[in-house]
């Protein structure tokens, strides 16, 4: 790591880093607290086996930064926060991890507030329910809201309409060429709304079992080869895995009008691959923008659950990404940027507000 941990979190604005280790249980994790300024800091557990503990930081502050922007876009009054743990999922899941890795989030005393992420389910949050209360996303029959992934992909699903609406003038994905990065919860989720709007698909995906569960679900998508997706021409490129594929020799290659998908941090350098996007004339729409759907799923658990609450304010990432387009045009800045300023402004307005009470 060229910076220290500290230069790290000064750069982009953290208030906390929390350690965990259990070597019982095999617990390795990092909590990432970015701001706090609207509320606790609500994020998801990723669990990854990361090649050093210097790349599971820099993810966890990534993650951590997005969720403050994720909440503060959509009106919740929530901060960021992320928590990774490093390991094989296969090997170190056990309800004794999960229960050690709940007693350490009690201890934050709810300015962190967990649920899922890659690798992590609603089971995996009641194992944690049973240390803390500040956890979220925990199975519907314990009262919680379940898997927030059929959210995440309706909200993701409503950006990719309203980026077709800005750059087609109809919202109508039928017939469409779309590539789904990704086929996990949220991606198989997606890869359902686009088949039933009547979108061509197109999926890829390292793990063989993904690829092969969602050909069952929906025989009409065809596979592409991850070496190969940036060579086919396409509509709309979704990426729904890990972040980073949006970057300088992926950019050179596309062959797509948008880029609207579920993965976090999908630009490996938003100061660079922003303005690249608008240079090549691909319209962004910004991810912690309209992969919101999940976290304003499981953040109504906070105020007592309601579907259909949630389903209506999921919606509105519709109109929200029109916003963020509008925005960008009118002050002149790539769309992660007009995004980025928005949600910064929400959040200096009630710094202002709590600062004079």
């Amino acid at each position: 790591m060229q910076q220290s941990v500290f230069e790290h979190m000064q750069q982009m604005g953290h208030e906390q880093l929390v350690f965990c280790h259990d070597p019982y249980s095999g617990l390795n994790a990092i909590i990432a607290i970015h701001n706090t300024t609207l509320g606790p800091a609500l994020g998801g557990t990723r669990l990854w086996n990361y090649n050093s503990h210097e790349e599971a930081v820099i993810d966890s502050l990534r993650l951590s930064r997005g969720m403050t922007y994720k909440a503060a876009i959509s009106g919740l009054n929530l901060g960021g926060g992320k928590a990774v743990i490093i390991g094989n999922a296969a090997d170190i899941k056990s309800e004794g991890l999960w229960r050690r890795y709940g007693k350490f989030v009690n201890s934050l005393n709810g300015k962190y507030i967990t649920a899922e992420d890659v690798n992590t389910s609603a089971r995996d949050m009641e194992y944690i329910s049973l240390e803390t209360d500040f956890v979220t996303g925990v199975p519907e029959y314990m009262g919680g809201s379940g898997d927030p992934s059929p959210f995440t992909a309706y909200g993701v699903f409503m950006g990719m309409k309203a980026s077709a609406k800005k750059m087609w003038g109809s919202d109508n994905l039928s017939g469409k060429k779309v590539l789904v990065q990704g086929v996990g919860h949220v991606g198989q989720y997606l890869v359902g709304h686009l088949v039933e709007e009547g979108a061509k698909v197109y999926i890829s995906d390292i793990n063989e079992t993904k690829i092969k569960e969602t050909l069952e679900k929906y025989r009409a998508v065809e596979v592409v080869g991850g070496s190969k997706i940036f060579d086919m021409e396409m509509d709309i490129y979704a990426p729904c895995a890990l972040g980073a594929t949006v970057n300088s020799e992926s950019i050179s290659k596309m062959k797509c009008a948008i880029i609207a998908g579920a993965a976090n941090n999908q630009l490996a350098d938003e100061t660079v691959h922003g303005p690249m996007l608008i240079e090549k004339g691909i319209l962004y729409a910004p991810d912690f923008l309209i992969n919101a759907g999940g976290l304003v799923n499981v953040s109504a658990e906070l105020e007592g659950y309601n579907r259909e609450r949630v389903m209506s304010n999921v919606e509105k990432i519709y109109e929200r990404t029109l916003e963020i387009y509008a925005t960008s045009e009118k002050e002149k800045v790539h769309t992660q940027l007009a995004a980025m300023h928005m949600a910064e402004k929400r959040i200096q307005a009630i710094a202002s507000v709590k600062s004079r009470l």
